[in-house]
């Protein structure tokens, strides 16, 4: 949290401050005479006032609350439809659906307009959003089941033709005299800005009925995501709840296009629930999180956006989704790249470890020729044969054996001899019988050869847990002693006896 606090208050300094230098003063100089020459004013940058930022923080003024509570509404009601989309493998279907409702908003302006209105009537561009958009989720989801095309080129194809359809009538429209269609761009690119109460309304009632439906039909929606088949074999009606899901992800697009654009929509949607992803692999958690993370873009986006004129709502909620997304593939707690850096060094010190206390539990094992714990004496054994039995370097080995002798694994490490302590000699004798349980049920139930099994047990043996060890002795109880570690089914040198034996 600490981090966060800092990224975002950096993320604040280099949007609010400015230190010139000389480069900066030429640019500036260069751009001062740039627009002396368009006649247009020159326009410095300037930090926004304190009072300012108390009053958008405090939604002091009637619009910027408007415009932060609309956009942290529509983020929540993205953050619940955008995680079922995520997970359903159809991030792009609200890029598709955003582009299809274009031609739906230029003709219904034509229809009003030819009525008699003036074309720029809210509910009815809105509604004609709607009713090109659903068409054109159809449209995709009649191409991949009737065609061998994949939902992804179905898409494409819908999301290109349809926007094509759209730029085509709104050109019609601006060559038609006595029609304008300035309005129209709003939808392209967003304008928060333009938000009334009717609009806050509109959000809070949509999003009141998506995030109901979304916790209603979780169950079914999570079937549908992860297990279609299933979902059909106990009589879900799959389609039914496909469709349904492409007519909240449509709800979504329409009534958050004013705010962010219909380009821009897509990355509302889907950025948000992949955030969430970040930080944990439970779906009711992923939800409340993706809701979150929607709402605070929201908030953020907006709040920046009332602070620095001439910048673009939309834009800059997007930006900072984005921000919370990097920060969260840094530093989340399930899939984070911090995470998995850690937990992957983890895991390389406990294989090793292991390698390490079963080499050297083998080398004494065939040294007194028996497998039975507890007739084996804890003796030590030279370093060169503990170096030759596996492939890893003297310095790899050499680490090996430090860290064990930090964890009480290790008692003697001179160079020349290496012997275990008790509690290591328990841990290596549990190591090596879980390995072999592992290699002779493979070769019992696998059937792989004896002198291949020990490369498939080395994948397998570091994530025994003590259940699945459990279950393999129940599967091998005709062929073990629960007291004696089964004998390895291959020879652990070709040839020779070990250096030094007589020594020892």
């Amino acid at each position: 949290m600490k981090m966060f606090i800092r990224v975002l208050a950096l993320v604040l300094l280099v949007l609010f401050v400015s230190h010139p230098t000389a480069v900066a003063s030429q640019v500036h100089a260069e751009l001062a005479h740039g627009s002396q020459l368009a006649g247009g004013p020159v326009r410095s940058f300037e930090l926004p006032p304190w009072e300012d930022v108390k009053d958008v923080l405090m939604l002091r003024n009637y619009n910027t609350k408007l415009v932060v509570l609309s956009t942290m509404i529509l983020g929540v009601a993205s953050g619940f439809v955008g995680s079922f989309l995520l997970l359903r493998k159809r991030s792009l279907m609200g890029d598709a659906l955003s582009h299809a409702c274009l031609p739906g908003i230029v003709l219904l302006f034509i229809i009003m307009a030819s009525a008699g209105g003036s074309g720029k009537s809210l509910g009815g561009l809105l509604l004609g959003a709607s009713l090109t958009g659903i068409i054109g989720v159809g449209v995709v989801m009649l191409i991949s089941s009737t065609s061998r095309v994949k939902d992804d080129a179905a898409m494409g194809i819908v999301l290109s033709v349809f926007f094509g359809i759209g730029i085509a009538m709104m050109t019609m429209v601006q060559k038609t005299p006595g029609q304008s269609s300035a309005g129209l761009i709003d939808f392209i690119y967003g304008k928060a800005a333009s938000m009334v109460l009717q609009d806050f309304v509109l959000l809070s009632g949509v999003a009141v009925v998506i995030a109901a439906l979304c916790l209603l039909l979780m169950k079914e929606f999570a079937l549908l995501c992860f297990d279609q088949t299933f979902g059909k074999c106990i009589g879900l009606p799959v389609y039914l709840l496909d469709v349904l899901l492409m007519v909240l992800v449509a709800a979504v697009t329409v009534v958050g296009m004013q705010a962010v654009g219909l380009i821009l929509i897509i990355a509302y949607l889907v950025t948000p629930a992949a955030t969430a992803r970040f930080w944990t692999d439970n779906l009711r958690v992923m939800l409340l999180l993706s809701a979150l993370f929607g709402a605070m873009s929201g908030w953020l986006g907006a709040s920046l956006s009332a602070l620095l004129p001439g910048m673009p709502a939309g834009a800059v909620i997007v930006l900072m989704a984005a921000v919370l997304f990097i920060l969260s593939m840094l530093f989340g707690t399930s899939r984070g790249i911090l995470k998995r850096v850690i937990s992957h060094r983890q895991l390389k010190i406990k294989v090793g470890r292991q390698h390490m206390l079963r080499a050297v539990y083998e080398l004494i094992e065939l040294r007194y020729k028996t497998s039975a714990k507890l007739s084996l004496p804890n003796k030590p054994i030279h370093y060169a044969n503990l170096l030759s039995h596996r492939t890893w370097s003297a310095a790899s080995l050499g680490n090996l054996l430090r860290r064990g002798k930090r964890e009480d694994h290790i008692e003697k490490f001179d160079g020349m001899h290496v012997s275990l302590t008790e509690s290591g000699f328990g841990e290596a004798a549990r190591i090596t019988r879980n390995h072999r349980l592992w290699e002779i049920f493979l070769i019992t139930h696998a059937d792989i050869a004896p002198s291949h099994v020990d490369r498939d047990a080395d994948s397998v043996e570091h994530v025994l847990s003590p259940e699945m060890v459990r279950e393999l002795e129940s599967a091998l109880e005709a062929k073990i002693d629960t007291q004696v570690i089964p004998p390895s089914p291959h020879e652990f040198f070709v040839a020779g006896k070990l250096e030094g034996e007589k020594e020892l």
